[in-house]
């Protein structure tokens, strides 16, 4: 167990004991990072404290570089949670910050439990949004002053591999802003039934919750809207 005070003597510094630094309150010893982590590196404003907040932020200023992580997005958090899974794969553990994280025997503290049940709900947050990528795609675009915006669809499209290409639609989720462009599978069962022998063989295309775009061929895989 340290305290903030021991690990400031931890920054690489001539006549110092080490190269530490602390992350949601673990100690890791980054000696092998020095050229990143040492005193002129890049990362120097890390070592010797625990800066959870800037691994999200990237703000390396002082303000910036401290361990509180209210008002952090999911997104950020999942930032923090690959950052801890960076140190724990790459640099040896070496303790606990008594402070924000740990108390002084050593025990998680409430303000962990709830960073920590924060990023368990961004990464089902994550799972669930990558799961709907897989079942809507988004579409191919472009856009010109003469031609207006194309759309289209491919089979890897939005960043998503598969085997099949699909048709666009417009899709309308309750509660959001816009009616993006996915790509949505025109043939074969409904998304989650794969093993289903009664079905219309229209994959998604019956999904209430797509719109067609207006002047394009219903199984078209592009369409084009003039502006």
């Amino acid at each position: 167990l340290l305290r903030a005070a021991e690990l400031r003597r931890y920054r690489g510094a001539p006549g110092q004991p080490g190269l530490y630094l602390a992350l949601l309150g673990r100690v890791f010893d980054v000696e092998r990072g020095r050229k990143h982590y040492g005193p002129g590196g890049a990362y120097s404003g890390f070592a010797g404290r625990d800066a959870t907040r800037a691994f999200a932020s990237g703000d390396f200023s002082p303000a910036g570089l401290v361990d509180t992580v209210s008002g952090l997005s999911p997104a950020e958090l999942l930032s923090i949670h690959s950052w801890l899974s960076f140190y724990s794969d790459n640099y040896e553990p070496v303790g606990k910050l008594v402070g924000r994280f740990y108390d002084e025997n050593g025990a998680p503290t409430e303000a962990l439990r709830e960073v920590e049940a924060a990023i368990e709900e961004a990464l089902r947050l994550q799972a669930e949004s990558d799961q709907k990528k897989q079942q809507f795609p988004p579409c191919n675009s472009e856009w010109s002053s003469a031609k207006g915006t194309r759309f289209w669809c491919s089979r890897d499209s939005g960043g998503v591999p598969r085997a099949w290409a699909g048709v666009p639609r417009r899709l309308h989720r309750p509660g959001s802003q816009g009616t993006p462009c996915v790509c949505v599978r025109s043939s074969g069962p409904p998304w989650g039934q794969p093993g289903s022998s009664q079905h219309s063989d229209r994959g998604d295309l019956d999904d209430p919750r797509l719109r067609q775009f207006e002047g394009c061929h219903p199984l078209a895989e592009q369409c084009v809207l003039l502006t």
